[in-house]
Formats: C-alpha cells, structure tokens, sequence
C-alpha cells in the first residue's frame, strides 16, 4: 500500500539533481544578460500584470492579500530563494491571481455555481504522511463518492472558452510540468506520487487564497506559518468551498453526491473547515510520530532544498517537528466541540494489517453499503501493488532530531489513541514511548 520506510541509521539529506542545478545557472545567465526579466514578488505590480494580461479586474474576496503579504515578506526576509525559487514562486502567484481573475468570470457569468449544495462531505483529517492519501485514494475509486482530480487542485479553474465546448488543456499541461518535476525533483514524486487523473486532495484551492500549509513545505518561512497560526481561517475555507461548487459544475458532478476531501491543513484549522462544512463527517488517521515527522520533514527538505542553496535540514527537522505538535494540539482541542457520532478514528498500522476489515468500519460509520465499492476497492489495491516505485528512505536523525525528542513531545499523543509504534528496516522496535497508569 506503498509505505514508507522508517530508518534508524543516519542517511545523508538527498541533493539538488543537476539538472536543478544546471536551470539554476541558466536563468542567472539570462537574467544578467538581459533576455530574461528579474522577478519580481511585488504583490500590486503582479495584480496589475495580470489583470491587463487577462482583461479583468475582480480579484474576489480581498483577504487573500493579507496572507500574501506575510508570505511575501517571509520570502524575501528568510527563504533565501535562488533563482529557480524565485522564478517559481513568480509564477506560483501569476498562476493563483490568474485563476481567481477567471474563477469570478465564471461565478459573474454562471450565477448558479455557488449555489450547487455541498453536503454531507466526507473529511479524511489526519498528519502529513499518515495515510490520508491512501485512504483518500480508496474512497474515491467508489462512483458514490465526488473527488477531485489532480490536474484539478493544481489548476481548479476551467480556462476562458470552456463552456463553448472549447477542449480543456489543464490535463495535458499537469502532465508536462510532472515529467518537469520528476526530472528536476524526483524524490518528491516517488514520496508522493500521483498523475493528472490520480484523485487529489484540495490543498491548491487552499493555495488560491495563498494560505497553508503548502507555502511552508515550498520555502522556509517560519514567520509566514506563525502569522497564519493566529488568524482565522474561514475566508480561506469560503473560497475553497466555491472553488470545489466550480470544479464540481465543470466536472459535470452531480451535487446529490457527497466529496471525499482531505488535505493536512485540516489538523490545524477544524473550526474554519466545521463553519463552512457543518454536517462535514471526520475520519481522523493516526500514525507513529516518529515516522510522521520524519517523513514530513523529508517531503519539505526535498522540496525546499530546490528553491534555496542555503536550506538546512536541520532547521526543516525543527519546524515540522513543532508543526506537526501543533497539527495534534489543535486537532485533538476542535475534538471536544464534535459530536462522537460524527468521527472515527482510523489507525495507520490497521490498514496495513487489514485494509478490508478497517474499510468496512469506515463504510459502517459512513452509512454506504461497501458490497457495490468491493471491486472498485480490490483494483485500486492490485493496481497499487503493481506500480514499481522507489521506497521512501529517510531518518530522524539527518534532520537533526531524535527518537527522544519527538517521544517528549508527542508521547502523550501516542498514550491518548493508543498508537502502534513501527519498526525500522532492520526489524529493531523504536524506543517505546511508556504508558502512563
């Protein structure tokens, strides 16, 4: 089920391929040169560049330039960005301004989009790497179930000419900036790995509002992540929502049937999330600290080791260790406020042990029959075990932190919901964390 793998020994933080390195020199070489013109961050001269280049003026909701501004200044203040990173992270807000840009064309032009109903959602709430993508994946393989597409979170907004019958280009650009990546970055792709049809989780329409969690996992922007740990989240979770109504009228969805939604954001924002969604159903995945911060903190260092040459694994160690904290404190306070009937709790090691037995338990609290998403289930299984992909190896350790210190952490959280702890490839048992009377 694609598992990752938990080493104790030391491993050295992957590099920057050299072809990273290589476009890094390209785009130095053009921009001294003057073929290519400097980026710019500067949020007014990017509003106004693509409002001339699209023709249009209505931005939506103007909260989302508070969360732009925090980004912005952490950019330039910490991350440290070489060029391929500040060359991405310009095109990144081209891309979320000219989307929103479209998104209200399309509202102004197709009113009934934000009425579509949105019930009943499905909410898969858990840490990064704690299984939410399988989970996710399983959901989604039964037609019962509406979920987004890949091509979708990156490009959620259907271009200009797509309701006269105009052929949509967003699948075929998705998948030549995935052969780009791989090539640039693999190691992301083999620890996440997905395609343009692959079901998704909504963190781009999180994005469209430049909100979370995914801005930390990019760039080292410490200040940005605190400054949006104290703000609410409920605009951002609007626009998400209107977004999801989009994609679903694009899709040709029927809204009788409820979406299958989880991103890890969710951990931290479960207020915002419940005042969108209130009849929303949560099903809460658990997994073994240790592992979910070290794979955390390999997925952000393989993707902020690109976008700065001063990146320090030992300082992604620190942060994702104190997000992941934060993930739980806050996920396990919103909990008080949730009625009992309407969440599970669903353990990583239960799915590896039985993926069937555990299915079924989520489609009893679901109230779906699982005889008609048996098959769809079993593929998706199969095709699963037949996909070839590199195993993702990462350590505690080469982010500079320890068995220990994640145990003084989180061990109460380990205590709480009763989690297994995971073996490393050598079969030896993490230290365990002791149960308290």
């Amino acid at each position: 089920m694609g598992a990752t793998i938990l080493s104790n020994d030391t491993i050295r933080p992957p590099r920057r391929t050299p072809l990273a390195g290589m476009l890094n020199r390209i785009l130095g070489a053009g921009q001294r040169a003057g073929v290519l013109a400097e980026p710019t961050l500067d949020p007014q001269a990017l509003m106004a560049r693509m409002a001339a280049r699209t023709g249009l003026e209505d931005f939506g909701d103007p909260w989302f330039e508070r969360p732009w501004a925090a980004l912005v200044d952490a950019l330039q203040h910490e991350a440290r960005l070489n060029r391929i990173g500040l060359f991405l992270a310009q095109m990144q807000f081209k891309k979320v301004l000219q989307d929103r840009l479209w998104a209200q064309d399309w509202f102004a032009r197709y009113p009934e989009i934000r009425t579509r109903p949105l019930r009943r959602p499905v909410v898969i709430v858990g840490p990064m790497r704690s299984g939410t993508t399988r989970l996710h994946r399983l959901l989604a393989s039964d037609s019962r179930f509406a979920h987004m597409r890949s091509f979708e979170t990156i490009c959620p907004v259907p271009r200009p000419g797509f309701d006269d019958g105009v052929a949509d280009a967003r699948p075929r650009m998705v998948r030549q900036a995935m052969m780009v990546a791989r090539l640039a970055n693999p190691r992301t792709l083999d620890i996440h790995p997905t395609g343009p049809f692959e079901p998704e989780e909504e963190l781009g329409l999180l994005v469209a509002s430049m909100w979370g969690m995914k801005h930390e996992a990019q760039w080292m922007v410490p200040s940005y992540g605190r400054w949006c740990e104290a703000q609410d989240a409920t605009p951002a979770y609007r626009y998400l929502a209107d977004l999801l109504r989009l994609i679903g009228w694009s899709q040709g969805e029927s809204s009788l049937r409820p979406w299958i939604l989880k991103t890890p954001q969710h951990m931290l924002d479960l207020p915002a999330l419940l005042a969108v969604f209130p009849d929303a159903r949560l099903i809460f995945t658990h997994r073994d600290p240790h592992a979910v911060v070290g794979s955390a903190a390999s997925l952000a260092w393989n993707q902020t080791m690109l976008h700065s040459d001063h990146a320090d694994p030992h300082a992604v160690g620190r942060e994702w260790l104190r997000k992941s904290r934060l993930q739980i404190e806050r996920m396990r306070a919103a909990r008080k406020a949730i009625p009992a009937e309407r969440m599970i709790d669903v353990h990583y090691d239960e799915m590896d042990r039985d993926w069937r037995g555990t299915m079924e338990r989520i489609y009893r609290f679901i109230g779906f029959d699982i005889e008609p998403a048996r098959a769809g289930l079993e593929a998706y299984v199969a095709r699963c075990a037949r996909l070839k992909r590199h195993p993702h190896r990462y350590s505690l350790a080469e982010f500079g932190l320890s068995a220990g210190m994640v145990q003084d952490q989180l061990g109460d959280y380990v205590r709480s919901f009763d989690i297994p702890l995971e073996e490393d490839e050598a079969g030896a048992r993490n230290r365990r964390i002791r149960r308290s009377g």
